[in-house]
């Protein structure tokens, strides 16, 4: 099964935003995660202006669903995302 990276440009208030949506947030990764499609997730720190999520489903249209449903997104958080395929040549295959 194939890999996909998402990745997150959010803006730069972010930490200080996200509090009313990182329930929500949160709950939708874990939810992802339960489900086997979502491997690993996090921000990136120093600056916290980033984030990546590794998704392992059959086609991108798991990452992109995702993405729809986020809070983050859906509330102007986000800048910016990215779905990409991901090689992946050392660990889990």
């Amino acid at each position: 099964m194939p890999y996909f990276a998402l990745f997150y440009e959010v803006v730069d208030d972010f930490v200080e935003r996200r509090a009313p949506f990182r329930q929500q947030h949160l709950q939708l990764v874990e939810q992802t995660h339960a489900r086997g499609e979502l491997l690993l997730a996090g921000a990136l720190a120093e600056p916290a202006d980033r984030a990546l999520l590794v998704f392992r489903c059959a086609d991108r249209v798991i990452p992109e669903t995702f993405v729809s449903q986020d809070p983050y997104v859906v509330n102007g958080l986000v800048k910016k995302w990215e779905v990409r395929p991901w090689n992946n040549v050392i660990g889990n295959k």
